[in-house]
């Protein structure tokens, strides 16, 4: 149907009163890497991407990505300070509660380093303390929990490290394709680093680290995560931890899709 040439300073004055009496749409701007499986990829299918997606349909907006690579020559704190700090984006999905590098929001989950090994060898590993662990050759990635726990105990020069968190060609899955070709024996790595990768190995059992108090300051392999803000964003902070209050439940489930294990701290071991 055609309209006459009156119709349209009606139409178009309509049109002015909605756009003057309309909200704008928002967006949650999330700083996230471009291509870190299981973390995040342009292509949304990381867990920080369905994250994201979950707490920005809760506020009533949509996600915009700043992206930058959380690996390479400054990291993570690199990472954060030029995106999140340099103000090109307002969050970041996964950060460990409690940084001294932004201001985080309560925890949304709880993982766990953990060992990794071939089932059938029936290895009784079951902390850092474990003998078996003197026999075998492990494999640890590099300024992470594991290689200070095998720094305090002289375990390194026997042991294989993975620059997985510094080289932007390599993925997680590298430490689990060394393991089932025999070049290391046991694994220690964060869970959800290797959580998406794990379906395609059905043969390995992973087993929590827990928490050690037996050589000199406490060792902590547990640790609760928070999505972060800029330092004294409180607003944003505060819609966040609504959000994380009401939805924990439907928060917990995307993780657990995507294999991310949550574990409650375990016993220490003394």
């Amino acid at each position: 149907m055609r309209l006459g040439r009156t119709a349209a300073p009606v139409i178009l004055i309509a049109i002015g009163w909605v756009s003057a009496f309309s909200v704008p749409a928002q967006a949650l701007s999330v700083c996230a890497d471009p291509d870190y499986l299981p973390y995040s990829n342009r292509a949304g299918e990381g867990f920080e991407n369905r994250i994201a997606e979950a707490v920005a349909k809760a506020l009533g907006e949509s996600v915009e990505y700043t992206w930058g690579s959380y690996r390479g020559h400054g990291g993570f704190p690199q990472f954060l300070s030029s995106t999140l700090d340099a103000k090109k984006c307002d969050v970041v999905m996964d950060i460990p509660y409690g940084s001294r590098e932004e201001l985080t929001t309560r925890p949304y989950y709880v993982s766990s380093y953990v060992f990794v090994f071939d089932r059938n060898k029936h290895f009784d590993i079951t902390s850092m303390n474990s003998p078996a662990l003197k026999k075998l050759k492990v494999g640890f990635e590099r300024d992470t929990p594991a290689e200070e726990a095998l720094k305090m105990r002289g375990m390194v020069p026997g042991a294989v490290a993975f620059d997985v968190g510094e080289d932007n060609t390599e993925s997680p899955e590298t430490m689990l394709a060394a393991l089932k070709k025999g070049q290391i024996d046991v694994l220690i790595t964060w869970q959800p680093a290797i959580s998406a990768f794990l379906r395609a190995y059905p043969e390995l059992e992973v087993v929590a680290v827990p928490n050690e108090r037996a050589l000199g300051p406490p060792e902590q392999y547990s640790f609760p995560m928070s999505m972060g803000v800029r330092t004294g964003d409180q607003p944003l902070k505060a819609r966040l931890d609504e959000v994380i209050e009401k939805h924990q439940a439907e928060l917990a489930a995307i993780l657990r899709e995507r294999g991310v294990v949550l574990y409650a701290p375990r016993q220490e071991s003394r």
